[in-house]
């Protein structure tokens, strides 16, 4: 039942989510230095799925790496766990990800695991964050002033359900572009229609995880 709703929200996702960004995926739980993990990404940006592998480097680091199709969804980031107390945990994230608006990527994720039957679960996992979005050279050749160059900031949550599934949804907007088109920086490029940078659909984030587990554990 889950799996088939979380089915028709993602297909609902693709169809009135366009945008033209790719943002690192989420493994919600503690690194295990040695340890790989690895996953499929699911999201309106990227539409084909791109898989992804994590590494613990140590119980506070792991690196991620995803592939996707040539110039889209392909990426790398880093985690570092900066606190943790009983349930709860925050990461500060670093990413860049190749797209046809190709990114940095700042997040600050806030994890809390769930209790089940009195004690926490580790697979009902939710989390909240918020993210600077850095396109540091745009699809769109802006002519107005400044340059091609986009800063957006803005929330983001998630969850995961169970072993397998998880969902992020997120919103980075671009304040200096505004929420209405303008010619200074325009939303839609002129000539194809297509999203700029400055774009609101270029900020929309919506990922659907399927995690596969550990392909590796650390030899003791």
């Amino acid at each position: 039942m889950i799996n088939r709703n979380l089915s028709l929200l993602f297909i609902t996702l693709i169809l009135f989510g366009i945008g033209c960004s790719s943002h690192p995926p989420v493994l919600p739980q503690m690194p295990v230095e040695g340890e790989t993990n690895t996953g499929f990404s699911f999201s309106a940006e990227n539409i084909i799925p791109v898989i992804w592998w994590r590494k613990g480097l140590n119980k506070y680091t792991d690196i991620g790496i995803k592939l996707g199709l040539p110039g889209s969804g392909t990426g790398i980031d880093i985690n570092r766990i900066l606190k943790k107390r009983d349930r709860r945990w925050e990461v500060l994230n670093l990413a860049y990800s190749f797209s046809p608006n190709s990114s940095f990527d700042l997040t600050y994720y806030m994890f809390k695991g769930s209790l089940r039957d009195g004690k926490a679960s580790p697979f009902n996992i939710g989390w909240t964050g918020f993210r600077v979005m850095i396109v540091p050279d745009g699809s769109y050749e802006n002519p107005g002033p400044g340059n091609d160059r986009s800063i957006r900031f803005g929330p983001l949550l998630g969850r995961r359900f169970g072993a397998r599934w998880g969902i992020e949804a997120g919103y980075f907007h671009d304040f200096r572009a505004g929420f209405e088109d303008n010619p200074d920086f325009p939303h839609k490029d002129p000539d194809g229609g297509w999203p700029t940078q400055f774009s609101k659909s270029t900020g929309l984030s919506l990922q659907l995880f399927m995690y596969i587990g550990p392909t590796n554990k650390k030899k003791k």
